[in-house]
């Protein structure tokens, strides 16, 4: 079995706290030019990629402009940068409850994204810790919805991540969460709801289908007052849009939940009215890294219920 080659270190610093892409040439794949390339596996156009090489933004691993005629050479490392989207402005700042050498827990606020992805670039948590702490090696051990608030947990050293992710995948951080959602009296709670959950490429809900569960959540009424009532969630999985779908299969969808029970389309950029009622409260677990015991409690408040006006109108 052919060993993957380890990738050199970028030639390229950081813009705006967001990394340049990284793109290797395919051992399998044969094209006469590196240009002919990029021109096929990128969606940007072949005057785009010709502007881009020509003006030298796309670089080899020696930081040297790749020019037009460069032969094409499987295996080779270039990097860039893409052009940032013209994204909106997230009015909410992301807060730091805790940093350490090895550690940075963010509160992220909602409609803030985690990391780059899609429109979401610059306008991201990561992005926005790196340049206001002043780490660019800062990477995420998870991550959580754009439209969730609450508690984001960062790494500061690369060679420390995989320690960090592996408390997730091998579920052993103690996740709550927090969400506000209609009140039912005739929904028996607590209890944990099991099923089976399956997000596609390119859809906006996930749905839960026949089948062996891979989604398992337990939820707990809180208090409850004016037909609103305020729930604790745990989840032991971690599936895509878990807790929102599972509220919603029970009859109370979390409030301003733009996908469950119903689609209505993806937020409008630029649009922070009623934001989703769902906080990721609580993390704890147990440091890899230090040995020391962690929990950390989000300072933020869900609307819906704190001011319930206020957030409807």
């Amino acid at each position: 079995m052919r060993r993957r080659t380890q990738p050199p270190p970028s030639p390229l610093s950081q813009r705006d706290g967001v990394d340049p892409v990284r793109v290797r040439l395919p051992d399998e794949v044969a094209f006469a030019t590196v240009r002919d390339h990029l021109v096929a596996r990128l969606s940007a156009g072949a005057e785009v990629i010709d502007g881009m090489l020509d003006a030298g933004k796309i670089v080899d691993a020696a930081g040297c402009p790749v020019p037009r005629d460069m032969a094409y050479m499987p295996g080779m490392f270039l990097w860039f940068h893409r052009e940032l989207p013209n994204e909106e402005r997230v009015p909410f700042a992301v807060g730091v409850l805790h940093r350490d050498s090895h550690i940075v827990v963010a509160d992220k606020p909602h409609f803030l994204a985690t990391t780059p992805r899609g429109s979401h670039v610059a306008e991201t948590a990561l992005a926005q810790l790196r340049r206001q702490l002043g780490v660019p090696t800062l990477s995420p051990a998870h991550r959580l919805d754009r439209l969730t608030a609450g508690l984001v947990l960062f790494v500061v050293q690369p060679e420390e991540r995989g320690a960090y992710q592996s408390l997730f995948r091998d579920r052993r951080v103690a996740k709550e969460y927090e969400a506000v959602a209609p009140y039912d009296p005739t929904l028996v709670l607590p209890r944990t709801v099991r099923s089976r959950i399956v997000k596609e490429r390119g859809v906006l809900a996930a749905r839960e289908v026949e089948g062996e569960p891979n989604a398992e959540s337990r939820v707990e009424l809180l208090e409850h007052r004016n037909k609103r009532a305020r729930y604790r969630l745990t989840p032991s999985t971690g599936k895509t849009h878990q807790l929102r779908v599972h509220m919603s299969a029970l009859g109370v969808p979390i409030l301003g939940d733009p996908l469950y029970p119903v689609v209505t389309g993806p937020v409008v950029a630029g649009d922070f009215r009623r934001p989703l009622q769902l906080l990721a409260r609580t993390l704890e677990f147990t440091d890899p890294i230090t040995g020391r015991e962690h929990r950390f409690v989000s300072t933020r408040t869900l609307r819906a219920w704190s001011s319930y006006d206020d957030w409807a109108g």
